[in-house]
C-alpha cells in the first residue's frame, strides 16, 4: 500500500485540501494514462501545460492532483495537492512510491556531451565480466541483468527510472549505469536519486536550443555533481577545461583522469589502426577493439571507476581487452571486396564529428573519406554551419542529407549546414535529402578503397519527418549497399 500522505514526504508543499491518507495505485504525468485511484502531477512544460489536462485527469479518475500555479475552480472529492514546483514533487514521489530504490544499489550516473553512451555501457561490460549482477539506463536501451528493454530518452523521466531501479533492485543488480543528461538534471529528473559516483566526460556546444548559452549548459552539469553526498566519488575528465569546474566546491571524494595531463589515472596510446589500439595503462600493454581518443578516453574513465572501487588491476586490465564496440559508437559494419570499409556514428555535434572524423584521417592511411551527414530538425539550429564547416573540410566527398527533420524542411536544414562551407570546399559537397539515397550514392560515388562514414542517427532504427516515425537502420542500409559491390 502506498498512502499519499507517505510518498509525500520531502515535497515542497503551500496546500493541500482534502484527505492524503489515500492508497495510490501509480503516479501519471500524462492525463491520458490515469485510471482509477492514481495521483496525477501537472507538469508545466515548454510548449505545453500540464494543469490544462487536470479535469481530464480527474474524469479518468485520478484521486488526488498536484499542481504548483493555484487553481481558481476546486473538485470536492479529489483531494488538490499545491506545491512550489511541479517538476520536483514528481520526482520525490516517485522515489518515494518505489520506496527510494536508489538507496539500495550502486547508482553510477555518467554526464557529458560526448561518451556517455559508450562509457555507461563500458563500465556495464566490464563490471558483468566480473561476475557482477548490473543495470544499464542508457541512451540505447535499459538493461536489467540478461533482460533489455527499449529507451526513448537518454534519461528517462522519474517514475520509469525509479520503477527500474525498484526492478533492478528485486532482480538483486549491485551496480546500475545510467547516463544522466543536461535535460535531466535541470527538469529535476534525477532528483531522490543517490549517486555513489558521478563521471564526467567533456562539455562542447550541444542542446543551445535548450540552454540558450554555454554557461547555462556547463553550470546545469555541474548542479549534478554539486547534488552528490560526501560520501559519494566524482570522477573527472581534466582534459577538459570545464572539467576542474565540475567539482570546484564539490563535497565527494573526487578523481581525475587525463591522456595529456597531471590526473590520478592516465593512459598512452602505442598504436592505432582501423582495428583498434594498443594502449599502456599503469606500464601494462593492453590492446583494444576500440578505436580513436575519443574511446580511449572512455576506457581511461572505466578503468579509473574500477581502480577506485578497488578491482584487481591485471584482472581489469584483462578484461579491458575484451571490452565490445557499443552500438552505433564508431562502429564497423563492412569492408567488401572493393577494400570499401563502412562505419556508422552518432556523432551529431561538432566536437563529437570532428574528433571521429581526424580519427578516421589519422588512422585511414590511402582511403578515400566520405561522409553522410544531416542535422536534426527542431533542434540547436547554431551548430549547423559550424557542422557543415567541419565536415566539409576533414572529408574528402560530402553528402549532406536529412536526418530526423521533424517539423522542418530537410532541404532548409542543409542549406543552414552549407552557409558554414568555405567557397574552397564546396565542390566536396553534395547534397540529397533521402538519406537511403544518399548512402547508395556514397556507396557508389568512388568505389574503391572508400572510408564510408555515415554519422548522426548511430543506433537508431527509425527516422523522425513530421508526425511520421518510420523504420531506418543506417548500419542496414549501409551494409545492403556495400554487400552489392562485393
Amino acid at each position: 500500500m502506498n498512502l499519499l500522505r507517505d510518498i509525500l514526504y520531502g515535497v515542497n508543499l503551500i496546500s493541500v485540501r482534502g484527505s492524503t491518507n489515500l492508497d495510490i495505485k501509480k503516479i501519471e504525468f500524462d492525463s491520458r494514462k490515469v485510471s482509477s485511484g492514481d495521483v496525477f502531477v501537472a507538469i508545466p512544460g515548454h510548449n505545453d501545460n500540464g494543469q490544462k489536462y487536470i479535469i481530464e485527469a480527474i474524469k479518468n479518475g485520478a484521486k488526488a492532483v498536484i499542481f504548483e500555479t493555484k487553481l481558481e475552480k476546486f473538485e470536492d472529492d479529489v483531494t488538490l495537492i499545491h506545491v512550489r514546483k511541479s517538476r520536483e514533487a514528481l520526482a520525490i514521489l516517485a522515489s518515494n512510491f518505489y520506496n527510494n530504490p536508489s538507496k539500495k544499489l550502486n547508482l553510477i550516473g555518467i554526464t557529458g556531451t560526448n561518451g556517455k553512451t559508450t562509457t555507461a555501457t563500458l563500465m556495464f561490460q566490464l563490471f558483468r565480466l566480473f561476475d557482477k549482477k548490473v543495470g544499464l539506463i542508457s541512451t540505447n536501451k535499459i538493461v536489467i541483468d540478461k533482460h533489455e528493454f527499449g529507451n526513448e530518452l537518454t534519461t528517462p523521466d522519474p517514475v520509469t527510472i525509479n520503477k527500474t531501479l525498484n526492478q533492478m533492485v528485486n532482480e538483486g543488480i549491485e551496480y546500475c549505469f545510467m547516463e544522466v543528461s543536461s535535460h535531466a538534471i535541470d527538469q529535476k529528473r534525477i532528483l531522490g536519486l543517490k549517486f555513489e559516483v558521478g563521471v564526467f566526460t567533456n562539455l562542447s556546444h550541444d542542446h543551445l536550443d535548450y540552454h540558450h548559452d554555454f554557461s547555462n549548459y556547463r553550470d546545469v552539469k555541474k548542479e549534478f555533481f554539486d547534488f552528490l553526498a560526501k560520501d559519494a566519488i566524482a570522477i573527472v575528465n581534466f582534459d577538459d577545461k570545464n572539467g576542474p569546474y565540475m567539482i570546484q566546491n564539490c563535497r565527494s571524494r573526487s578523481y581525475s583522469y587525463s591522456l595529456k595531463t597531471n590526473s590520478n589515472y592516465s593512459l598512452k596510446i602505442l598504436e592505432k589502426d582501423l582495428n583498434g589500439m594498443k594502449l599502456k595503462i599503469n606500464n601494462y600493454e593492453i590492446w583494444t577493439k576500440l578505436i580513436g581518443d575519443f574511446n580511449a578516453y572512455n576506457i581511461l574513465a572505466t578503468f579509473s571507476l574500477a581502480q577506485i572501487l578497488n578491482f584487481e588491476l591485471e584482472k581489469t586490465l584483462n578484461k579491458i581487452s575484451l571490452l565490445n564496440v557499443v552500438n552505433g559508437r564508431f562502429e564497423k559494419t563492412f569492408e567488401n571486396s572493393k577494400n570499401q570499409l563502412g562505419i556508422v556514428d552518432y556523432a551529431h555535434s561538432p566536437d563529437s564529428i570532428e574528433k571521429v572524423l581526424k580519427t578516421l584521417i589519422d588512422i585511414k592511411k590511402k582511403k578515400s573519406l566520405i561522409t553522410v551527414i544531416g542535422c536534426g530538425g527542431d533542434r540547436d539550429i547554431d551548430k549547423r554551419p559550424i557542422m557543415g564547416k567541419i565536415v566539409a573540410s576533414l572529408s574528402d566527398i560530402v553528402v549532406l542529407t536529412s536526418d530526423n527533420p521533424r517539423s522542418e524542411n530537410p532541404n532548409k536544414i542543409i542549406e543552414q549546414m552549407k552557409k558554414g562551407i568555405c567557397e574552397k570546399d564546396m565542390y566536396k559537397v553534395n547534397q540529397i535529402v533521402d538519406r537511403k539515397t544518399a548512402i547508395e550514392f556514397a556507396c557508389n560515388i568512388n568505389g574503391m578503397n572508400d572510408v564510408i562514414l555515415v554519422a548522426g542517427k548511430g543506433h537508431e532504427k527509425f527516422q523522425i519527418s513530421g508526425d511520421s516515425k518510420i523504420d531506418f537502420d543506417d548500419k542496414k542500409i549501409l551494409e545492403c549497399f556495400l554487400n552489392k559491390k562485393n
